[in-house]
């Protein structure tokens, strides 16, 4: 009766429609570049050989088998260094082996050959996110994870792109060779687009080169392939092409973006208007480590609700969120975020679940205190 309940309740799958069954595959998908292409041909010409070997073999061993049965009365034969057979059982091997590896020399060849790139981006991994910088553009930002905090704590249904969509995607054009240079700020991480075909490790303190030339406008998702630390799952890739006449019009934008950040650290913002923002920043970049109450992890993650940091010294606050702390996860978020977001996140934290030390960090107090710091540095 078990068996009957299994069947009964599993057939009604066969009845579901062959566009969402053709969705349960195990192959790789041929991808939207030269060399994803190239890697799935390969891919699929070294699965046939390998299906005519394993044809062959088994063939063979099932027709001695049935055709050499004791119940006919066969014999063993008994033979031994027999030279032809040897040697044709080591030239067939070696036959197969050389078809097998010209084709994959060929397209590794292809692989590490990132010159006469039209655009070079530095990707650089963090805890945990993204930094793209668009090499000779004076231009680069950080990607965060966009997913809402209330979907990770099923407060709130599943977008379709869950733990999947990021707030600033990487715009690349189509039709252009495109060199990555990877390295990693903390610990090991890996940037895996498998539509590109990329996946390249991005080590602290060395750069490795990968390249894609993407035929297709669209929206490619990817994930960091290693296991980087506790939030490895919540740093996904978004690449985004478009043609290089959008491309460019992008450029325009972002660098009148980056200018317009520029000036807003020079005007004045409220308490309001820095909390607002502040509480936006939070959520997208530190709540991941000290949570959404300001709560923490302790001891890995300290609390920021009463603690003596986000209601003492503003100096030692502000230059904690700066620099970071040695020796603990606590990154430095100078390079992260602009004066704005840093002044406003800053603020939120002193002014959060019940700290009310009434006081707001001005986006000029910030701009100071790393102009500075550079100036000591040079």
């Amino acid at each position: 009766m078990g068996m009957i309940r299994i069947i009964s309740r599993s057939f009604p799958l066969t009845l579901l429609p062959l566009t969402a069954r053709a969705e349960w595959t195990v192959n790789l998908s041929p991808g939207v570049t030269e060399i994803s292409r190239s890697i799935y041909d390969l891919h699929m010409t070294i699965f046939w050989i390998c299906v005519a070997i394993g044809c062959v073999v088994f063939g063979i061993m099932f027709w001695s088998i049935f055709h050499h049965r004791k119940s006919r009365g066969a014999k063993a034969h008994h033979f031994h260094e027999h030279t032809l057979v040897e040697v044709i059982w080591t030239l067939i091997p070696l036959g197969i082996l050389v078809a097998m590896a010209v084709p994959a020399t060929a397209t590794l060849v292809k692989m590490y050959d990132p010159k006469d790139a039209g655009l070079d981006v530095q990707v650089t991994g963090y805890q945990w996110k993204w930094r793209y910088q668009y090499l000779d553009q004076d231009l680069d930002f950080f990607s965060n994870l966009a997913t809402p905090q209330e979907q990770v704590t099923n407060d709130q249904a599943k977008s379709e792109n869950y733990l999947l969509e990021v707030d600033r995607h990487l715009v690349l054009p189509t039709d252009t060779k495109i060199r990555f240079l990877l390295t990693a700020n903390d610990v090991i991480h890996s940037w895996w687009v498998p539509a590109l075909a990329v996946k390249k490790d991005a080590i602290p303190g060395f750069i490795n080169e990968a390249w894609a030339q993407i035929d297709e406008p669209g929206i490619y998702r990817g994930q960091c392939a290693e296991l980087c630390g506790k939030d490895h799952g919540f740093m996904p890739i978004v690449v985004e092409a478009v043609s290089p006449e959008e491309f460019q019009q992008w450029l325009v934008a972002a660098k009148a973006e980056k200018a317009a950040a520029a000036e807003a650290a020079n005007r004045s913002w409220t308490l309001d208007e820095l909390m607002q923002r502040g509480e936006q920043v939070y959520l997208g970049t530190c709540a991941a480590c000290h949570q959404a109450n300001g709560e923490g992890l302790p001891p890995a993650f300290p609390a920021l609700k009463n603690s003596p940091i986000a209601v003492g010294d503003v100096g030692a606050h502000i230059d904690i969120v700066l620099n970071g702390k040695t020796g603990t996860a606590m990154q430095a978020f100078r390079d992260q975020l602009d004066p704005v977001e840093l002044a406003a996140v800053i603020t939120y934290e002193r002014n959060a679940w019940g700290n009310s030390t009434g006081e707001a960090v001005s986006p000029t107090q910030i701009a100071d205190r790393i102009g500075a710091a550079q100036g000591e540095g040079n």
